[in-house]
């Protein structure tokens, strides 16, 4: 994936619409690292289910690169990118923690992976499938690499096996 994040400074670009891959590859030629968070996502397209990978943060990629060498400034004009998001003259900076974390979720391409504290009892939102966007309660953690959840779908439970990859915790406050 990229480096230790913990020793890079970490900074945001805003993206053009449409524009993440144009604005990632014209970064990784100037010599930039680039670090943008995916997860898999099913949403509705002619009436069928389409399963893909969206940035967990949609029009932002993190960039990567040491403000007193200079040469920064160039990616406000790479194609694809609007801005470095600022606060008065100088980029601000993401803290590497933040950024430490997001990279230890993630796989080796960027991508997210399950929360590791997902028990059984737990109500958790689908994010992939014909039920996605589905809230369920976690049932059974299957040692093959499934969770099964139960829906109340139309007043009754239905039990389905789930890739742990396509749940995402719900915030009880």
């Amino acid at each position: 994936m990229v480096g230790d994040a913990a020793e890079t400074s970490w900074y945001l670009a805003q993206l053009k619409p449409n524009s993440l891959c144009i604005a990632e590859r014209n970064l990784r030629r100037q010599g930039f690292q680039v670090f943008v968070p995916m997860q898999e996502g099913t949403r509705r397209a002619r009436g069928a289910f389409v399963t893909a990978s969206r940035p967990l943060f949609p029009g932002y990629a993190f960039v990567a690169f040491d403000p007193a060498r200079g040469g920064w400034q160039a990616i406000n004009s790479t194609h694809g990118v609007t801005r470095l998001v600022s606060f008065g003259k100088e980029p601000a900076r993401v803290p590497a923690e933040m950024i430490a974390q997001l990279m230890r979720r993630c796989d080796a391409e960027g991508k997210l992976l399950p929360s590791p504290d997902i028990r059984p009892g737990d109500a958790v939102r689908l994010s992939s499938g014909p039920f996605t966007e589905f809230v369920a309660t976690v049932e059974q953690l299957a040692p093959d690499q499934r969770v099964w959840v139960l829906l109340d779908l139309l007043g009754r439970e239905l039990r389905v096996a789930v890739q742990p990859a396509t749940l995402r915790p719900v915030r009880q406050d």
